[in-house]
């Protein structure tokens, strides 16, 4: 059984306290890990200093080719990962069966995290509008308009307290490294497989092992984290997000609200766009930011949340290793029965409707998981209360809304699917301050272009400009 230590600042760390990871569905123990408390990781970051210098010792180029490296060997390589050698198929299956993931959606979180590692570059270039990294690492330079810049690293490092929910939010830390930032990172408890083995591809493509931090443990490790270090993320409910709102060191991620709205000029032809609505709705088990909770349109409202219903409400629980398999299981049960709970009482309120009545029960209780089946409602006014609901399963609300008063009456949305000829709309989503990511056309939400920023522009996060003059001394003058 694989063992997985801390890393301090690359040295593992024998932890006496260890603790197993078991898989969701028999309960049997299928990893352990030693963690570390609060005081060991405060400790460590008064050497975060060291991890930067030991990157500042390799160029932007030389770190994104290692980037490169990193991407190859993370997606394909055997690599030392805890006292063992991991596969990659040994990966995917212990992910799977820590997190309650399908396999098949195991291997496509790898790929979305090795393309983002492997065009890293290009990721870059589109973040910084061009701007030469070395300007970056050396802290002032001429963009080619014979004008000096400046930009400040705030931070020596990037910490991290990380999730269960879905390996893709893993996109989000990459950057640190060629950006020339460590990494202090706390895994979660049930997927410490993603960091482990993203850390021992950097360092065997090459990237100093100083760097990187990785600190399972309780919570005093995750606030450790977040309040030793100058910049941090964290991800966690609408809660967490209200909690760090306004400070400037933490960047929270929290539920996505993400929607997609049919306008009055197409909603007519709203089964064109059937197919987009449901993959929002239903890709990667519902459990990403970036799914589909909110349909938002005038009329036909009904009649689209009915023919969803007919898409996904028959889906049911496959074993995890089924290419099929299209629900994760809710790794731990009172999770499942707590949210059904909250949906129960969301269903309760007079004008909503569950449109997935007729195709069974939801709620899949087993001896060690549960599982929450696909539904569809239907709210006749953005009044009702489950229209601004987001849960980690696929759920959504199909909202009756005139167009109007739509985006007054959104909230905060991650993602915006905009289906419109209609250029005023268009312009008036553009200026929409509650949209944080503009689709206009059939994008399903779930599709991201990783070479735009997303949920805030980490260079910015990490780094701030500021004027930066140089004029030369006199002759004869001494310091």
């Amino acid at each position: 059984m694989i063992t997985l230590q801390p890393l301090r600042w690359g040295k593992p760390y024998e932890s006496m306290e260890l603790k197993d990871v078991v898989h969701f569905d028999t309960g049997e123990p299928i990893a352990r890990f030693g963690s570390v408390g609060g005081g060991i990781v405060a400790r460590d970051m008064k050497r975060a200093g060291n991890a930067r210098k030991a990157l500042l010792q390799h160029s932007p180029d030389e770190l994104l080719s290692m980037c490169k490296k990193a991407a190859e060997l993370f997606e394909s390589a055997d690599l030392p990962v805890g006292d063992s050698t991991q596969s990659v198929d040994q990966f995917v299956h212990q992910q799977s069966a820590s997190t309650g993931l399908p396999e098949h959606m195991c291997r496509s979180n790898m790929k979305k995290n090795g393309f983002v590692l492997a065009n890293m570059e290009e990721i870059l270039q589109c973040l910084t509008r061009g701007l030469d990294l070395s300007i970056l690492s050396r802290g002032y330079g001429d963009e080619g308009r014979g004008v000096t810049v400046s930009y400040q690293a705030q931070t020596p490092i990037l910490g991290a307290v990380l999730p269960n929910n879905s390996p893709g939010v893993h996109t989000l830390w990459l950057p640190a490294i060629p950006l020339q930032v460590g990494l202090a990172l706390k895994p979660g408890s049930q997927e410490p497989w993603t960091p482990y083995r993203m850390v021992s591809a950097f360092i065997e493509a090459g990237v100093p092992r100083e760097a990187f931090g990785l600190y399972p443990g309780g919570h005093d490790a995750g606030g450790a984290i977040m309040t030793k270090t100058p910049r941090s993320m964290i991800f966690g409910s609408a809660q967490t997000v209200a909690q760090h709102a306004g400070n400037p060191k933490v960047q929270a991620h929290g539920p996505g609200w993400s929607k997609v709205i049919l306008c009055d000029d197409v909603v007519d032809d709203w089964e064109l766009y059937l197919d987009m609505m449901v993959e929002s709705v239903l890709s990667n088990s519902g459990r990403s930011c970036i799914n589909c909770s909110g349909i938002w349109a005038s009329r036909h409202t009904r009649e689209i949340s009915q023919a969803i219903a007919e898409r996904i409400g028959s889906v049911d629980v496959l074993p995890p290793t089924d290419p099929g398999a299209q629900l994760a299981a809710f790794t731990v049960p009172a999770m499942a029965t707590g949210t059904y709970a909250m949906v129960e009482q969301d269903l309760a309120e007079s004008g909503v409707t569950d449109m997935t009545a007729d195709y069974g029960e939801k709620l899949i209780e087993k001896e060690h998981c549960a599982y929450l089946r696909p539904m569809v409602v239907h709210a006749d006014s953005p009044e009702r209360g489950v229209a601004m609901k987001e849960y980690m399963f696929p759920f959504v609300s199909v909202v009756e809304c005139p167009q109007a008063e739509m985006l007054r009456r959104i909230g905060p949305t991650l993602v915006g699917t905009v289906l419109t000829r209609d250029e005023s709309f268009i312009e008036a989503a553009g200026a929409c301050t509650e949209i944080d990511r503009l689709n206009v056309g059939p994008i399903p939400t779930n599709r991201l272009n990783w070479l735009q920023p997303h949920e805030g522009n980490i260079i910015d996060f990490l780094f701030r400009s500021r004027a930066y003059q140089v004029a030369e001394l006199p002759v004869g003058a001494t310091a």
